[in-house]
């Protein structure tokens, strides 16, 4: 997977709207703790693009066993797929209002389940707006798509393949939530032992955009054998997967992530600062 795979600039974009073959938009626009997602890309959103929401439709019931954020239900992830109108020749681009990462769930899945051409909105809806580009408000309801979804074609581990992972485990959360000094919504504070602190937040520059091929490479150059990553539960990690993936490198996702692990008094837990961070 090359950089072009992964992310489409709103100059690119703006020119495959216009084409005879559009791609589908995606507005994911969530974030932890909040629920207005719907009300900001109902004031305006990019146009023709259909509103995702993140905790019905990415994700299954949240449990302690399965974490906040667990995978869908593979059927009911395809019937809102096809609601937003995918079908499995046409391309999709997915954005939000933070940098894509929350849009980077969206891409996960659907490259997961088999759908090839799919890609973030580098700096997300600033990045639109700031290029000069028009908004639409109101609701889309688009022609249904017939995609027909076949998991695993991007890879994933378990909690037990979390501890014994022999290669890289990068976590994505805040660095204060790696070290144990703070725990906002999990039980425990702290990280899977072995673990690299590597915040998502990193895989972007100050205007919200991803940094370049050569910045990125040089974030991971410490990453070794092969590469799994988890955070919070399962979200923000799938954009380091998608910063990973622009450079080449193949990462597995931990879905459960720390609101699966945190919630098992079995699973061992380390605090403190990163030695070897990344």
């Amino acid at each position: 997977m090359t950089r072009d795979a992964v992310i489409v600039d709103a100059v690119a974009l703006n020119t495959a709207l216009a084409s005879a073959d559009p791609p589908v938009l995606l507005d994911v626009r969530w974030a932890l703790g909040q629920t207005d997602g719907h009300d900001r890309y109902l004031d305006g959103h990019l146009p023709g693009a259909v509103f995702v929401d993140l905790d019905t439709e990415l994700a299954g019931p949240a449990s302690p066993q399965d974490g906040r954020h667990p995978l869908p239900d593979l059927a009911a992830f395809e019937a809102a797929a096809r609601r937003w109108g995918v079908s499995g020749d046409r391309p999709v681009v997915a954005y939000d209002a933070v940098g894509g990462t929350s849009a980077a769930r969206v891409w996960w899945l659907l490259r997961w389940a088999g759908v090839r051409d799919v890609r973030l909105l580098d700096g997300g809806l600033a990045g639109w707006t700031d290029a000069g580009l028009p908004l639409e408000a109101g609701a889309v309801t688009p022609e249904p798509g017939d995609v027909v979804l076949e998991p695993g074609a991007l890879p994933t581990i378990d909690a037990d393949e979390a501890a014994a992972w022999d290669g890289s485990l990068l976590d994505a959360r805040a660095a204060e939530r790696y070290a144990g000094d703070v725990e906002p919504v999990d039980p425990r504070a702290g990280h899977i032992p072995g673990a690299l602190s590597v915040p998502t937040a990193g895989n972007l520059g100050p205007d919200g955009t991803f940094l370049s091929d050569a910045a990125l490479r040089k974030r991971f150059a410490a990453v070794e054998g092969p590469v799994a990553v988890y955070c919070g539960s399962g979200v923000t990690a799938a954009h380091e997967v998608a910063a990973l993936a622009s450079i080449g490198v193949e990462a597995a996702l931990y879905p459960g992530s720390w609101s699966q692990w945190s919630n098992d008094p079995a699973r061992p837990v380390e605090t403190g600062p990163a030695a070897a961070r990344v």
